[in-house]
């Protein structure tokens, strides 16, 4: 929250956040046997109303990781299309186990599965840690060159990974200073030689801007992608026209 008042009305074009669920805590695996209770206790608490408000004041479109727990977000638009699915390739007999998550988004667009098997998702060093892969889709799918990305739970910082392979601008903060320095270790395990900005004060946060100018795993495609949509936008506005005009 502290964070995100600094920023003026929608200074962020997509906020990709994976707040508490609020459920960790009630199970009696808590998720994942390497990660304790007692520690889910201290910040597995779901958001209240004021923080989705300020949510998306600061960004134009959100997709929000548990929105099947978050009520309130469906209230929001009068249809709710564009929802996301990670299948994790999970078999039906595991019952203490969810076979997908999904994702509750503002933007206008199909639904969409991204499916990649939890097993590959290791090492994690947070209990509700998303893989890289899937980040790296959701930008492939829903991201453009020049975006702000805002990650106001960065966890494991694999979104920063992500983002930064992609050439993507990332503002990202977390809550608990020790997971926020493990993140900072991930990402410099994967990403050597580079350097984010920490300064921002009374938050344990990163930033780092959008790298046009370099190479990245998945800078080509975004530039494909967005001359296809600019095509696309020119054919559209091309129909019409000729349509307004017969």
């Amino acid at each position: 929250m502290d964070l995100m008042s600094r920023y003026p009305d929608n200074y962020f074009d997509l906020a990709i956040v994976d707040p508490p669920y609020g459920i960790l805590n009630k199970t009696k695996r808590g998720g994942d046997h390497k990660f304790n209770m007692k520690e889910y206790l201290q910040w597995d608490k779901k958001p209240e109303d004021e923080y989705f408000n300020e949510l998306f004041r600061v960004s134009k479109n959100q997709i929000i990781w548990g929105g099947n727990y978050f009520g309130q977000l469906w209230l929001r638009s009068e249809y709710n299309k564009g929802y996301i699915i990670w299948d994790k390739n999970q078999p039906e007999s595991l019952n203490n186990f969810s076979m997908a998550e999904m994702a509750w988004s503002s933007l206008d667009k199909p639904s969409k599965i991204f499916h990649y098997s939890v097993r590959k998702n290791r090492n994690k060093i947070h209990p509700t840690q998303k893989p890289i892969e899937l980040y790296e889709w959701l930008l492939k799918m829903y991201a453009k060159q020049g975006d702000k990305i805002l990650d106001t739970h960065l966890g494991s910082g694999t979104i920063a990974v992500a983002c930064y392979k992609a050439g993507i601008s990332l503002t990202g903060c977390e809550i608990s200073e020790s997971y926020f320095n493990k993140s900072m270790e991930k990402i410099k395990e994967n990403l050597s030689n580079i350097e984010f900005d920490l300064s921002i004060p009374n938050a344990y946060s990163i930033t780092f801007p959008n790298q046009e100018n370099e190479t990245h795993e998945l800078y080509e495609h975004l530039i494909e992608q967005n001359r296809q949509l600019r095509i696309f936008e020119e054919a559209q506005t091309e129909y019409e026209t000729e349509n307004a005009n017969a």
